[in-house]
């Protein structure tokens, strides 16, 4: 039922965004989509899935999770520690705000990629890409 919610389409403008997004940074976007979210606090989730897919390896700390649970209506951004020491302190409830605002009005596909496009300018920011950069996590998404 996750993999519904995102026509294949979809999914290839999701990971294209992620690639775009990492193109002009050393930093790393995520995105897990899961039917349940199986901790009552959506950020204790996205927190355990964080560690899961191993974003918590990457070399500057700079990774970014976008952590949805479909059929609970519930989702979270969780930046690691690198980039949430230097982002501006409203920069994630901001970037949830695009992401709820898409939502609500069903675009799916167009918050993750607003979304992912905001993060990117921020890691861009702060992370810009090095001529030796190594793509660390796969772009594709998970389930």
């Amino acid at each position: 039922m996750t993999g519904q919610l995102l026509t294949s389409e979809e999914q290839q403008r999701v990971i294209t965004a992620i690639r775009q997004a990492e193109d002009h940074t050393s930093g790393e976007v995520r995105v897990h989509i899961e039917a349940k979210c199986p901790e009552p606090n959506v950020m204790d989730r996205a927190v355990q899935v964080f560690f899961l897919l191993e974003m918590n390896k990457t070399v500057q700390q700079n990774g970014v999770l976008f952590y949805l649970a479909t059929d609970d209506h519930k989702f979270a951004v969780l930046g690691d520690k690198g980039i949430d020491q230097v982002v501006p302190a409203n920069f994630w409830e901001s970037t949830k705000e695009v992401l709820r605002d898409h939502f609500r009005a069903g675009q799916i596909a167009e918050g993750l990629c607003k979304g992912i496009e905001r993060a990117g300018q921020q890691l861009k920011q702060y992370f810009p890409r090095q001529e030796d950069d190594k793509n660390e996590l796969s772009d594709e998404i998970s389930f």
